[in-house]
């Protein structure tokens, strides 16, 4: 089953926000994680359900990116998957349970 993608704002920004601060660490290293995310919810269109489901009551998933510490945030309706936030793995789960 190939599921559509549904990347609402809050979620862009978190990845451009995150990306220049890498860029600020190190030139060409934002650009990096950029593409890594990208390609990471891309992936989701294949394979959004094969991730645990780890708040139960929205039915929210997340996975990793490789090489950064970020959790990508999603849930799954019908044949669709809305990503509504990318954080900081160390971050506490109330930043992104604020915006379901």
């Amino acid at each position: 089953m190939r599921f559509s993608l549904d990347i609402l704002p809050d979620a862009i920004a978190d990845v451009t926000e995150a990306a220049h601060w890498y860029e600020r660490q190190r030139n060409g290293l934002g650009t990096e994680f950029a593409q890594e995310v990208n390609a990471a919810i891309d992936s989701l269109g294949r394979k959004a359900l094969i991730f645990r489901v780890r708040f139960r009551r929205k039915g929210v998933r997340w996975l990793y990116p490789p090489r950064f510490p970020y959790r990508i945030c999603y849930y799954v309706e019908g044949h669709t998957v809305h990503v509504f936030a990318v954080i900081h793995a160390a971050r506490h789960d109330r930043q992104w349970t604020k915006r379901l």
